[in-house]
C-alpha cells in the first residue's frame, strides 16, 4: 500500500450499500463542503466547525484508502447513508464560512500515532445518537470552553493522534495494478500481496506464511494465493487478478480493523516501498545495479551510450549513460530514471537479448528478462541449471541438481548456495544481480580467465563490475 493521498474526486452512492441508487462523482473538497454543510451548523464556534471537518475528512479518506467499498465489488467510494457513512445531499447549498474552512483544511487528516492510515474518525450527533467517537454537539460546548480544534479532537479520540497536513493530491485510480500478478514477477505490488496474506494467515492458519517478504512472486507466494482462493471461493489459479486482489484487500482491512476507530493500525514499514518509483543520482541499491547492468549491455551495442561500472551507486557516470539513452529515444534529458525511461531501457535490453545468436562462441549469457523463482519452467531455467552444474565442478558447496528446465527445490537450493558463495542476498530466486554473477563465474570456470561478461564475435562486451554484487 502506498502512503495516503487526497483524491481529486470521490464517488458517492446515494443510498445504503447494495441499494439500487445512483452514484455521484465530484471533487473531494466539494464533497467535504457538502457533508459539513449537511452535518453541522455554520453558526457553531469555529473551533467546533474545524474539529468536525477534520473528522469528516479523515472518515472519508479512510474509506478511500482502505478501498472499503471497491474491495467488496461496489463501484463507489462511500455512501450517503448515515447508518454507514456521512450525510451527503446532492446539489445542496454550501455555507460560505464552511466552504472557506474546507478550502484551508481539505488536504489534512487525522492519524493515530504509529499508524499511517487516515483515522476512521467515527462521530455522531451526541443527542439522539451516541457513539464511541466524536460528539458533534459536544464539540460546541468544548469550543465554548475555549478548547482548540486539536484539543477537542484529542478529547474524543485520545492523546495519541496527529494531524497530517498538506497531503499530496492524486487521481483516485484504485490500487489494483492493472494486470494480474503471477509466478516470476517481482515488484512492489507482489510485496503488498505477500504482506497482506501473511497478516490474513494469522487468522486463517491454513494459508501458508510467505518468507521472505521480498516482492518476488515465488512458489511460496503462489501456494499462499491458491490456498486463499480456495478458502474464499475464488478461482484457484494462483494468479492475483482483480477479484483476488480486492478480496485480499478487503480481508486485510477487516482483520486489521482499518475501518474501525480501534484499529490495529498500518505501520510505516508496511507501506514503505522497496522498489523505488524513480532512480536518480545519489541513490545506492540493487535496483541501481540492475539499471547499470542494462546500461552496460546497451553501451556495448550503441556507441552513444558510455559503458559504466556496476557498483550499485548512481553517480555521474550512470547519470550520463541514462541521459545518453534519453537523447537517443527523444525522452526528456533529465538523467533521472522515471517510468518512461525505465521502460525504454528495458525494451532496448530485451531487443538486444532477442537478437543475440544462440551459438556464439564465448558469448555472454545475458539475463533472460524475467525473474526466475521456484515453480517456473523454461529454457532459461535449463540454462541456469547448466551454469550451476558447471560451477559445482569448482564449488562443491553447490548441491547436485538435475538439468530439466524445472525450477524446483534442488535448483532453489543450488541458487541459494551460489548466492552465499558470491556474497549475494540469499533468496533462492534469480534476479538480474544473481544471474549476472552466476554467468560471470560460469565464464571464468569454462574459459579459465576473468572474461567478465564474455565476448561477442568481433567485439568484446565490456563490463566493469567493480568489486560488488551484480
Amino acid at each position: 500500500m502506498a502512503l495516503p493521498f487526497i483524491p481529486e474526486t470521490i464517488t458517492v452512492h446515494l443510498g445504503p450499500p447494495g441499494s439500487d441508487a445512483a452514484n455521484v462523482t465530484l471533487p473531494f473538497p466539494d464533497y467535504i463542503k457538502n457533508v459539513a454543510s449537511s452535518e453541522i451548523y455554520p453558526t457553531w464556534p469555529e473551533s467546533a466547525i474545524r474539529a468536525n471537518i477534520y473528522a469528516q475528512i479523515s472518515f472519508a479518506l479512510n474509506r478511500i484508502y482502505t478501498e472499503w467499498y471497491p474491495s467488496q465489488g461496489y463501484n463507489y467510494d462511500i455512501t450517503n447513508s448515515t447508518a454507514y457513512d456521512q450525510y451527503f445531499v446532492p446539489e445542496r447549498d454550501i455555507f460560505e464560512n464552511i466552504s472557506e474552512i474546507v478550502d484551508e483544511l481539505f488536504n489534512s487528516y487525522l492519524v493515530r500515532q504509529g499508524a499511517v492510515e487516515p483515522l476512521f474518525a467515527q462521530y455522531c450527533n451526541g443527542t439522539t445518537v451516541t457513539c464511541g467517537g466524536l460528539s458533534q454537539w459536544g464539540t460546541v460546548s468544548l469550543a465554548e470552553q475555549g478548547m482548540t480544534p486539536y484539543e477537542i479532537l484529542t478529547y474524543y479520540y485520545g492523546d495519541d493522534i496527529n494531524i497530517v497536513r498538506d497531503a499530496p493530491v492524486s487521481p483516485n485510480l484504485g490500487s489494483y495494478p492493472g494486470s494480474p500478478l503471477r509466478l516470476g514477477m517481482a515488484n512492489e505490488d507482489v510485496r503488498t500481496i505477500q504482506l497482506r496474506l501473511n497478516r490474513i494467515s494469522t487468522n486463517y492458519p491454513a494459508i501458508p506464511k510467505i518468507y521472505p517478504v521480498n516482492g518476488f512472486y515465488d512458489q511460496d507466494t503462489e501456494n499462499a494465493v491458491r490456498t486463499f482462493q480456495q478458502i474464499f471461493g475464488l478461482t484457484v489459479d494462483g494468479v492475483v487478478g482483480q477479484a483476488t486482489w480486492y478480496r485480499i484487500a478487503y480481508l486485510f482491512a477487516a482483520i486489521k480493523g482499518l475501518g474501525e476507530l480501534a484499529s490495529e493500525g498500518l505501520s510505516l514499514a508496511e507501506v514503505t516501498a522497496i522498489y523505488p518509483d524513480v532512480l536518480e543520482r545519489g541513490m545506492m541499491s540493487n535496483a541501481v545495479r540492475t539499471l547499470q547492468y542494462f546500461l552496460a549491455v546497451i553501451g556495448n551495442y550503441y556507441e552513444a551510450v558510455p559503458i559504466i561500472q556496476i557498483d550499485g551507486i548512481f553517480g555521474p557516470a550512470t547519470e550520463n549513460a541514462v541521459m545518453a539513452v534519453q537523447r537517443m529515444y527523444g525522452l526528456p534529458v533529465t538523467g533521472v530514471v522515471d517510468e518512461p525511461t525505465w521502460d525504454q531501457i528495458v525494451s532496448t535490453y530485451l531487443s538486444i537479448l532477442e537478437s543475440q545468436p544462440p551459438e556464439w562462441e564465448n558469448a555472454v549469457i545475458l539475463f533472460p528478462g524475467r525473474f526466475l523463482v521456484e515453480g517456473m519452467q523454461g529454457d532459461d531455467i535449463r540454462q541456469l541449471q547448466e551454469m550451476l552444474v558447471e560451477l559445482r565442478t569448482v564449488y562443491p558447496q553447490i548441491p547436485e541438481l538435475t538439468v530439466d528446465g524445472i525450477y524446483g527445490p534442488q535448483t532453489s537450493a543450488a541458487v541459494g548456495a551460489a548466492q552465499s558463495l558470491f556474497g549475494l542476498p540469499i533468496s533462492g530466486g534469480v534476479g538480474t544481480p544473481t544471474w549476472a554473477e552466476i554467468a560471470k563465474q560460469y565464464m571464468i570456470v569454462t574459459n579459465g580467465s576473468r572474461l567478465g561478461m564474455g565476448q561477442y564475435p568481433g567485439q568484446p562486451l565490456r563490463l566493469d563490475d567493480g568489486t560488488g554484487e551484480i
